[in-house]
Formats: structure tokens, sequence, C-alpha cells
């Protein structure tokens, strides 16, 4: 049984949990803001302390791939590979928006016809997002959307559809559809990575430590502070 220590920093949330097999051991987790680089090496040392093991022990890092916050991303996944080349262990790339969905299938009892669309916030009327079943089998490809009333109207006519995450919240007022539902308080955690990183690991899914990139979807675009005018 695989031991995975999972790592999501996608976005304001910073998470680290220590799995084993399908089970969550320890957890550590700050959703406070984007304190990544100071709290995520502080929180893996303090897993492995709390539960007297040291990264030898560890069969392999999961890591929340995107897609997300740039700078996030760049934080969890050089943490990541890091790990990966000193202890030699195995990396496995998750999808950030998938392992949302197994939170929200878990909350929904009767779900055969139901999609869901986990959503993270790109800033203004734009989210990434993508769809699933209740199987948590991707239905479309992860795109960048500008969100307006008529947003996957072709969709919610033939299927009740779950929103989540944080580029639901700013969509609930846009998308009026009696078909969309919308589910509060799912934000990317480490611990909804494991049944997906086990699997991952157990069909020797690994990634190339030294090629791997994270998913950004959006090239990264830097802005330069006004200067200010007495």
């Amino acid at each position: 049984m695989a031991t995975i220590i999972n790592i999501e920093t996608s976005t304001h949330v910073c998470s680290v949990a220590l799995c084993r097999g399908n089970k969550v051991i320890s957890i550590k987790e700050n959703k406070e803001g984007l304190n990544h680089a100071k709290l995520v090496t502080v929180f893996i040392d303090e897993i492995l302390k709390d539960n007297n093991l040291e990264l030898k022990d560890i069969d392999a890092v999961g890591i929340s791939k995107g897609p997300g916050s740039y700078t996030g991303l760049r934080i969890g996944v050089s943490t990541a590979k890091g790990l990966c080349y000193g202890a030699h262990l195995k990396l496995v790339a998750i999808d950030t928006l998938q392992a949302m969905t197994v939170e929200a299938i878990n909350k929904i009892k009767d779900s055969t016809d139901t999609l869901f669309c986990p959503m993270i916030d790109a800033r203004r009327m734009e989210v990434f997002c993508s769809f699933y079943d209740n199987n948590n089998i991707q239905k479309e490809d992860i795109k960048a959307v500008i969100i307006d009333e008529d947003s996957f109207k072709d969709i919610l006519d033939k299927h009740k559809v779950v929103f989540f995450g944080t580029g639901a919240d700013k969509c609930k007022d846009t998308i009026k559809h009696e078909n969309a539902i919308f589910m509060e308080n799912i934000v990317p955690s480490a611990s909804n990575m494991t049944s997906l990183s086990n699997n991952a690991f157990i069909s020797n899914r690994f990634e190339d430590i030294a090629y791997f990139e994270p998913f950004y979807l959006k090239d990264f675009v830097a802005t330069t502070p006004k200067k200010k005018v007495l």
C-alpha cells in the first residue's frame, strides 16, 4: 500500500496530506491566503514528524497540477520536484478540478444524471472549469470561460449541473437556469487528491520529474505597479 504526500497549492488554500492507500492519515491546511512559500515545507516537515516518518518512508509525492494560480502552482510543483529529487521518490500529478469533484460527488446521493462543474476563479467574470460525470470521468476539456447569462445553456437544458469551487460564487447571480445547482464550501484540498494519487501510483502513471510543468492553462501576465504621483 503506497504512502503518498499530496500537495495542493493551486488557489488560496495551502494544503498537505499524508495518505496511505485511499485513507488520509494526516493533513495540514491553511485557507487564509497565498502563504504557500512559507507554509508548504513547514506542513510537510510537521506531518512527517507527527507520524514518526522520514522521506525515505514515502513512496511518492502527489501534486495538484492546475489550473489555478500561477504563483501557487509554481511553488507547489517546485516543492514536489525537490522532494522527489532529494529522496528519489515518484511524482504523480492530479488534475485540480477532478480532485475538487471527488468531494462534490460524495455530497450528492443520487447523481446518476447529474454533471459536476468545478470552477476556479480566474478574475473578473472568468473561470477555469470543466465537466465531470458521477464517476468523475471528464466530459469536456478544461477551459477558461467568461461567464454570462447564457453560459452552459446547451448542457443545462439536458442535465442538472452542480457548480462549485472558488469561481462558482460569482456565477450565482448570472447563471439562473433551473437545472443549475450551486454547492458551497468546496475548495481544492490535498485530502481530495487521495484516491486519485493512489490510483495513479498503482497504474504507474508517473511524471518525468525533470520536465514536468504545471497546467497553467493561461500564460502568466506580469503587471507593473503604477507610479505614485505626488
